[in-house]
C-alpha cells in the first residue's frame, strides 16, 4: 500500500474515532493496534507496538511531569496561590487596573506548574472575573488577561507541557524548559504594556476606585511572607536547572518538596489538601502518559509502514523554503486548535513535525518553543478554540461569545508577535540554553 494511503488511513481512523466521542488517547491506541495487526504481522506486531509504548512511558525524562503538576496542585489546595493573589492585590494599592495585573502575575505563577491552561482559565474565571465586573471593569479587560495567562503558562518554567513536548519530540527537556525564560519575560512585558495601553486609551475599562490603605509595615510583611517564598520556589526550580546543579527531574522533585515544606510552615499542609493535590496531579499525569503511549505507538506504526518517511519526503519535495514550511506547520497547529486540546495536538503533530524540522536543519529547542506558542495560540483562536468555550462557561452571566472573542484577540496578537520575533531573532530562544550548557 502506498505511503499516502497508509497515512490517510491512520490519521482518518484516529480523527473519525475522536469525532465519535472516543477519548483521544484511546482512539489513537485502537487505531495503532488495528494498524499493527494489519501491517506488522498480527499478534507479534501488536505485542511489539505495546512494548514500545510502555518503553516510552518509562522514560526517566517524564518524571518532572507529575512533580510539576503536584507543585501546581499544592499551590492551589494549600492556599498558597490565594495568599499570593491577595498580597499582589494589596501591594498594587491604587494602581489603575490593578486586578488585571494581579490576574496576569498570579495566574502565571499558578498556571505554569499546574500545566493546564484550561484549569488556570477556569480558576481565574471564577476567582477574578466576577470581582472585576463588580468593580466596573469592562467585560473585555475582565476576560482578556485571564485568557492571556495561558500563553505565558505554556512557556515559563516550570511547565509540564514543555516537558511533555520535549519528550514527544525526543529533544533536550532541560534546554526547552530554560528556553522559555527570556521569551516568557518578553511576553509578560507585552501583556503588561497592553493592559496599560488599554487603560490609557479607554479609562472607563478600569474605573479608578479607592482601595483599602495598606500600611508600610503590612506591605513589607506581605512581600516577605506571602510573595517572596512562593516566587523563590519557582525561581529556585528554574535556577538549579539553569546552572546545571540538577536535572529537570531533580529540580521538579525539589520544587514539590519545597512547596510541601512551605505549606507546613504556614500550617496549611493538611491531609485533605495533600490528598486533593495528589488526586489532581494524578488525573492529569495519567492523561499525559496515555498521550505519550499513543504517540509512541503511532510514531512506530507510521515509521514501520513508511508513512513517516513518505510524509517527510513529500513535504520537503515541494519548492517551499524552510521558512515557508515552518509557516505551514504553524498554520496546521493553529487550525487543529479549533477542536483539540494541546495534549491531543502534540500527540498528532509531534511524531511528524519534529523529524521534519530536523530534516530542514532547524534547532529543535527553537522549533519546540515556537510549537508550544502555536499550540496555545490555536487553543484560544476564534471561532472554535476550546479555551474560548471554557471561558464562556465560567464567565459572569450575560457574557456573549463575541465579548470573549474580542477580549482574547489582543493577547493572541501578542503571542503571534512573539512567534515572529523568535523566528526573526532565534537567539531570543536559544541564547539561554546555550549559556546554561557551558
Amino acid at each position: 500500500m502506498a505511503w499516502y494511503w497508509v497515512a490517510a488511513l491512520l490519521f482518518g481512523s484516529a480523527l473519525g474515532l475522536m469525532m465519535l466521542g472516543v477519548p483521544v488517547a484511546i482512539g489513537f491506541f485502537v487505531t495503532n493496534v488495528i494498524a499493527a495487526a494489519y501491517f506488522m504481522g498480527g499478534a507479534v506486531g501488536i505485542q511489539q507496538v505495546i512494548n514500545n509504548g510502555f518503553g516510552a512511558m518509562t522514560n526517566f525524562a517524564l518524571v518532572p511531569i507529575p512533580m510539576f503538576l503536584l507543585m501546581g496542585e499544592l499551590f492551589y489546595h494549600t492556599g498558597l496561590a490565594g495568599r499570593c493573589f491577595n498580597a499582589a492585590d494589596k501591594l498594587l494599592g491604587n494602581v489603575r487596573g490593578r486586578l488585571a495585573y494581579v490576574t496576569l502575575i498570579g495566574g502565571t505563577a499558578y498556571a505554569g506548574p499546574a500545566g493546564s491552561s484550561m484549569g488556570a482559565c477556569a480558576l481565574l474565571g471564577r476567582l477574578m472575573a466576577p470581582e472585576m465586573i463588580r468593580r466596573g471593569y469592562s467585560k473585555y479587560l475582565s476576560i482578556g488577561p485571564i485568557m492571556g495567562v495561558g500563553g505565558l503558562a505554556v512557556i515559563i518554567p516550570p511547565s509540564a507541557l514543555t516537558v511533555l513536548l520535549a519528550t514527544l519530540g525526543q529533544t533536550d527537556v532541560g534546554a526547552l524548559l530554560v528556553a522559555g525564560v527570556v521569551p516568557g519575560l518578553v511576553l509578560a512585558t507585552m501583556y503588561g504594556v497592553l493592559i496599560w495601553g488599554w487603560i490609557v486609551v479607554d479609562p472607563s475599562a478600569a474605573p479608578a476606585y479607592q482601595a483599602d490603605d495598606t500600611p508600610g509595615r503590612e506591605k513589607l510583611r506581605l512581600i516577605f511572607v506571602d510573595v517572596i517564598p512562593m516566587v523563590a520556589i519557582i525561581v529556585f526550580s528554574v535556577l538549579i536547572m539553569l546552572v546545571g546543579w540538577c536535572t529537570p527531574t531533580e529540580a521538579a522533585a525539589l520544587g514539590a518538596v519545597s512547596v510541601i515544606v512551605l505549606a507546613a510552615c504556614y500550617g496549611e499542609m493538611t491531609w485533605k489538601a495533600f490528598v486533593k493535590s495528589l488526586d489532581g496531579a494524578l488525573r492529569v499525569t495519567v492523561m499525559a502518559f496515555l498521550v505519550i503511549f499513543g504517540s509512541a505507538t503511532f510514531a512506530q506504526v507510521l515509521a514501520f509502514t513508511g508513512g513517516s518517511s513518505g510524509l517527510i519526503n513529500w513535504a520537503t519535495g515541494f519548492q517551499v523554503t524552510p521558512f515557508g514550511m515552518l509557516c505551514i506547520m504553524i498554520g496546521v497547529i493553529i487550525f487543529l486548535g479549533s477542536f483539540m486540546d494541546p495534549l491531543s495536538k502534540m500527540l498528532l503533530t509531534a511524531p511528524i513535525f519534529f523529524p521534519l524540522a530536523k530534516s530542514l536543519g532547524f534547532d529543535l529547542t527553537w522549533f519546540g518553543l515556537i510549537m508550544l506558542l502555536a499550540l496555545e495560540m490555536g487553543y484560544t483562536m476564534p471561532p472554535f478554540g476550546l479555551l474560548l468555550f471554557v471561558m464562556k462557561g465560567v464567565s459572569p452571566p450575560g457574557t456573549r461569545m463575541r465579548d470573549i472573542y474580542l477580549a482574547g484577540l489582543p493577547f493572541i496578537a501578542c503571542v503571534f508577535l512573539l512567534i515572529v520575533l523568535i523566528i526573526l531573532y532565534p537567539p531570543l530562544a536559544t541564547w539561554l540554553p546555550k549559556v546554561s550548557q557551558k
